[in-house]
């Protein structure tokens, strides 16, 4: 394994965590914490040729231990929400946290972005971590080691894969938690950045963003993300899904199969566009509805709408839902998504 790492400070179990950096030929950088397995910073040039970072996150470990917000984490086993904490695999009821309004979000209290993963394999432009989750961990069925890779291509691509062999008949459904801002991570709103959405429909929750089972249309709503769309322009509408979500934060049923285009984002300000491509079958969309001065790296203050999330994943509560595709890998199968973040 070639060394490329810099201590990114001493978490309070007294384990050193460590910043790694990926590189390209066209001065695309990404850098990486064994903390959580998480991106750090993003380094892409705008329309002048200047390098700007266009993540949300932390000066070091200890941010990314007292934060809440997982800005740039691996999250898993099962990113999003389980409705009342609970879902039945082969005839057996799992309790899992109900860590948000009795809700599982994000796999409960035990966090995976909270934890030290090992480094498994790394170039100059790739880096693998791993995870050993063990049998009931969460509250999970079977053991699992979760890999999750990061590659920063000369396309100008940071390609996330995601991949595990459970022991046993479980859930995975891992997602990326990144904060994007394409003026820069402390230029403050996103609201005149624009967003495409390529989906048709997205899921209806309810209060508690549990969803309902039922698609919704985006056609005549301020969830149409079809053709390019300022954030801002209807995200103070009086529509369910805004004054539920205080903002957007729901999950859009993407169109197509396979890897395909998902999303796209655009600064007017800086001239950089990202494109997200995944092979999943949803997205949940968030414009950091409630973050509020946090503390972010080179003494950032990020507030609320100072990023926007795009979270490729199964269906929230899709154990649950009898019409949703289910996030279930089978004992001794390989579970293996893809999602990329290309830069234009």
């Amino acid at each position: 394994m070639i060394e490329m790492s810099r201590a990114f400070g001493i978490t309070k179990n007294g384990e050193q965590a460590h910043l790694y950096e990926l590189k390209n030929h066209n001065q695309m950088s990404v850098t990486v914490t064994d903390y959580g397995a998480s991106i750090v910073s993003i380094f892409v040039p705008d329309k002048d040729g200047q390098m700007v970072d266009v993540v949300l996150g932390y000066e070091n470990v200890s941010g990314y231990e007292a934060g809440t917000c997982f800005f740039g984490a691996a999250v898993g086993r099962v990113a999003n929400r389980i409705g009342g904490g609970k879902f039945e695999l082969n005839g057996r009821t799992y309790e899992l946290a109900g860590n948000d309004n009795g809700n599982n979000l994000h796999s409960g209290y035990a966090f995976s972005n909270q934890r030290l993963w090992e480094v498994k394999e790394q170039t100059e432009n790739s880096i693998t971590f791993l995870w050993h989750s063990p049998d009931g961990d969460q509250g999970y069925p079977g053991e699992v080691d979760v890999e999750v890779c990061y590659t920063v291509t000369d396309d100008q691509e940071l390609a996330i894969c995601y991949s595990g062999v459970p022991s046993a008949d479980t859930l995975l459904n891992m997602t990326n938690h990144s904060y994007f801002n394409l003026a820069g991570h402390g230029s403050g709103d996103v609201l005149s950045q624009e967003v495409t959405i390529c989906a048709d429909v997205f899921t209806r929750a309810d209060a508690q963003s549990i969803p309902t089972g039922e698609l919704v249309p985006v056609e005549g709503t301020p969830m149409d993300f079809r053709v390019p769309k300022a954030i801002g322009k209807d995200i103070e509408e009086d529509y369910e899904a805004l004054v539920f979500g205080n903002g957007y934060d729901h999950n859009w049923v993407l169109n197509g199969s396979g890897m395909r285009k998902a999303a796209s984002m655009y600064s007017k300000e800086t001239g950089i566009g990202m494109e997200v491509y995944t092979d999943l079958p949803g997205m949940q969309f968030y414009t950091a509805n409630f973050v509020e001065r946090e503390q972010g790296k080179e003494g950032a203050v990020y507030e609320k709408r100072s990023a926007a999330c795009f979270e490729t994943q199964y269906f929230p509560d899709a154990i649950n839902k009898d019409s949703f595709i289910k996030p279930i890998v089978r004992a001794g199968e390989e579970y293996h998504t893809e999602t990329v973040y290309r830069f234009v």
